[in-house]
């Protein structure tokens, strides 16, 4: 996730603090991983830098002065652009599971049993992720939603490869 576009789209309705705009960010997107207050303080920062938002004014109190952003009409432009980008698809062509297979069967491990493990673990987040959503409102059905499709197709591949170990491990010992 872009958090620098998110803080920028946030900003359209109109300006906010850096409190603000955290606390905006963590109700709708960080259930699972709320930004830390640093983190949005350096990217409002960059933003400025890139003058893609403004400080709209500076209150002055009791502690740290306190700045309010504004989006500008070049941060307008690149949110719009942001969004009407498609998110490039993510195969894992690469992934640390099949690694740990193919280096168990090279190394005379039972790859199997690291399968079985897996697949316990993701049945495990499968469990976990299903209440989650019995228990949601519908921005927490469809995250879990997303994750649940991910592990359904991830268990498939687990299937998959435990069927076709006896080949795996010929052709990576070959």
């Amino acid at each position: 996730m872009s958090i620098g576009h998110t803080l920028l789209a946030l900003l359209e309705s109109g300006p906010r603090h850096g409190y603000d705009l955290k606390r905006t960010f963590d109700e709708h997107f960080g259930h699972d991983r709320p930004l830390h207050y640093g983190q949005v303080y350096a990217t409002m920062s960059r933003l400025l830098k890139n003058g893609l938002v403004e400080v709209d004014g500076i209150e002055h109190g009791g502690g740290p002065d306190r700045k309010r952003y504004a989006i500008t009409d070049a941060g307008i432009t690149d949110v719009a652009q942001w969004l009407a980008q498609p998110e490039k698809p993510e195969p894992y062509l690469q992934s640390t599971l099949y690694t740990k297979v193919v280096l168990a069967l090279l190394t005379g491990r039972d790859a199997s049993d690291l399968l079985d493990a897996q697949r316990s673990e993701h049945l495990r987040l499968m469990r976990d992720l299903t209440q989650r959503k019995r228990d949601g409102d519908l921005a927490d059905q469809l995250i879990c939603d997303h994750a649940l499709f991910h592990l359904e197709a991830d268990l498939r591949w687990l299937e998959l490869t435990a069927a076709r170990l006896d080949q795996l491990a010929k052709a990576v010992r070959a």
